[in-house]
């Protein structure tokens, strides 16, 4: 079976990544059609043959007319904001993380599209003291609301069930992914490690989970092609602690007590000497670590490497730590 497939958020990082890998599948790989849709235009020196381009806004009211004309049967839905700009507020991200969510959903009902695959986050299931050591897909969403991307996480995982409630014809695969990191990577997390030396909160070993860009890709690619539905997190195997990525970097850590870091960041923050506010004590020491087997064994997809494997590769591409004999 052949698939006609639509990807929000095409001309971002993990966007550009998958419409590329699949423009080389092409219909011998099951992928009949493909329309790579984001708000930005594509320039022409950028794209690829046997891909249409569409300059659309995911809020924008002709999404549903779009599918139709194309005959699309699976929505790959990855546009939101990530990482904010400096014009960047609330209410904007609200209004593209959650109410774009709500108007690609809409459109895929109107459509009749069969399926819909929405790349979600471990952040959705919140920061907290009493998050379980490693989370499964069972644990409850509680994204925190003083985190504006954790939080919309979890507005649109509550929606998402709503539709599989309302809409069951809609199939569904929620991928929960965890830190992605790949030869080019660049974000607010692996900005964390650019610094001379990482930030520790004492007590804490504030773990990272890690997935390879081709890995987050190959699991899309699979929801795509396969008959599989139902929710998962994406994550290489294994974690690595803050002290254990400061030691790979040949880095030291300094370590502050929580109270200590969030007086700081109280008054910092407001002067604008510092992006990050006092919240974002919690988003170091509680992060969330996904247990991958439901992804392996039920989803049927094995990531290729694992969270230590990937960050070694972004390390190395990157020229960080010390230089291997």
């Amino acid at each position: 079976m052949t698939h006609r497939v639509l990807i929000t958020g095409a001309a971002g990082y993990l966007g550009s990544t998958l419409v590329a890998s699949l423009a080389r599948r092409g219909p011998a790989g099951g992928v009949a059609c493909i329309v790579a849709s984001d708000v930005r235009e594509t320039p022409p020196e950028r794209r690829l043959p046997g891909v249409e381009y569409a300059a659309m806004d995911i809020r924008a009211p002709g999404l549903a007319e779009l599918l139709r004309q194309h005959a699309i049967d699976t929505v790959v839905h990855l546009a939101a904001i990530v990482t904010p700009g400096p014009k960047s507020n609330r209410e904007l991200e609200y209004s593209v993380d959650v109410l774009g969510t709500k108007n690609v959903l809409e459109a895929c009902v109107a459509s009749g599209v069969r399926k819909v695959i929405v790349t979600s986050s471990g952040a959705a299931y919140g920061y907290y003291p009493d998050n379980p050591e490693w989370l499964t897909e069972d644990d409850a969403i509680r994204g925190n609301e003083a985190f504006a991307y954790s939080h919309h996480k979890r507005l649109v995982e509550e929606m998402l069930a709503r539709y599989r409630h309302d809409h069951p014809a809609l199939k569904q695969v929620v991928l929960r992914v965890g830190t992605i990191l790949g030869e080019t990577t660049r974000n607010q997390i692996t900005a964390l490690f650019d610094r001379p030396r990482l930030l520790a909160i004492r007590g804490s070993k504030s773990p990272f989970v890690f997935i390879w860009d081709q890995d987050v890709v190959g699991a899309i690619e699979h929801a795509i092609v396969s008959e599989k539905d139902g929710i998962y997190n994406v994550a290489g195997d294994g974690a690595l602690s803050i002290q254990e990525i400061a030691a790979r970097l040949g880095k030291r850590c300094l370590t502050i007590p929580p109270s200590l870091l969030r007086a700081a960041l109280a008054v910092l923050h407001p002067l604008g000497l510092s992006r990050y506010g006092p919240e974002q004590v919690d988003f170091l020491r509680y992060r969330p670590v996904l247990d991958n087997r439901r992804l392996k064994e039920q989803f049927g997809y094995v990531p290729k490497l694992t969270s230590a494997e990937v960050f070694e590769l972004y390390r190395k591409s990157h020229g960080l730590g010390p230089r291997s004999p």
